[in-house]
């Protein structure tokens, strides 16, 4: 079921509940998951079978779309949020923003540094080339954990004068508490884990 086109800032309370049950089935299903990768102690959720499902994936983008309807910029957080968030814009009319891992862009660059349940790392937006100033952005990753990531992510958006009207991920490990971070905005996960 592609409903994409129909989700506006009046869709009915229906609506959004069949596109977040598709959505959440179609994760549920299909995401694999592996023990400890990338380090000891973390469990992975490899979304790559969801996003190789068209249904699934088309799915995954309506529920992403149908948390900021009125987003007019779709900031999407390195390196599997790029599929989601380039996915989601292009569906919505709407420009994207990649939130890079640090030394993939070119200087000037704005930076935020964050820990994560396996280390830290550093994401960048470029600091000129493009205006946010006003922009209205739904920041989109994969997978929310501790937050530190997503975090940075609605930092830089923010320093660079955007709006951050809304917060998605596909996936949520609850246990880690990521949301906690996320109490000044709304912020939608497809699946809890």
């Amino acid at each position: 079921m592609t409903i994409s086109s129909e989700i506006t800032v009046g869709t009915s309370v229906a609506d959004l509940r069949e596109i977040n049950r598709a959505a959440a089935d179609a994760v549920v299903r299909l995401t694999r998951w592996a023990d400890n990768f990338p380090a000891p102690g973390v469990r992975f959720a490899d979304l790559t079978p969801v996003f190789a499902d068209a249904e699934g994936f088309s799915a995954v983008l309506d529920a992403l779309i149908a948390c900021a309807p009125d987003a007019d910029t779709i900031a999407a957080v390195d390196a599997r949020g790029f599929l989601l968030g380039a996915g989601a814009a292009a569906r919505m009319g709407a420009g994207v923003v990649a939130v890079r891992k640090v030394g993939k862009l070119p200087p000037p660059v704005l930076s935020r540094s964050y820990s994560l349940e396996y280390g830290s790392s550093t994401l960048e937006i470029p600091a000129n080339g493009f205006d946010l100033t006003g922009r209205n952005v739904l920041v989109i990753d994969d997978v929310l954990a501790t937050g530190g990531t997503l975090e940075a992510a609605v930092q830089l958006v923010e320093l660079a004068g955007a709006n951050v009207v809304a917060v998605a991920v596909v996936l949520e490990i609850e246990e880690l508490r990521g949301r906690n971070r996320f109490v000044k905005y709304p912020l939608t996960s497809l699946v809890k884990v």
